[in-house]
């Protein structure tokens, strides 16, 4: 994926459950729950709106106070998630 990829987690096709510390997420397309630890939920909180993951880096650094964003990090969670399914590139 390149710098401008842009990411969506379409919320119409996410159910959200929170599980003590885990997120129950059922994916309406493929029918399958996925069981997430953070910070996955917040991710696809922040990416209702098409994001890049740089936007989102700086939106997660704010919203959830991260002094230590990191980067590489992000992008291998986003590419866990594109993987699941639970989130597109826009």
């Amino acid at each position: 994926m390149t710098p401008a990829t842009r990411f969506r987690a379409p919320p119409e096709t996410l159910v959200l459950r929170p599980l003590d510390d885990l997120t129950a997420v059922y994916h309406r397309v493929s029918g399958t729950t996925h069981v997430l630890a953070s910070p996955a939920p917040e991710i696809l909180a922040a990416l209702r709106e098409a994001m890049s993951a740089d936007a989102l880096l700086m939106v997660l650094a704010v919203r959830y106070d991260l002094a230590d964003a990191d980067p590489v990090a992000l992008a291998a969670r986003l590419d866990e998630l594109v993987a699941a399914g639970l989130v597109e590139p826009a």
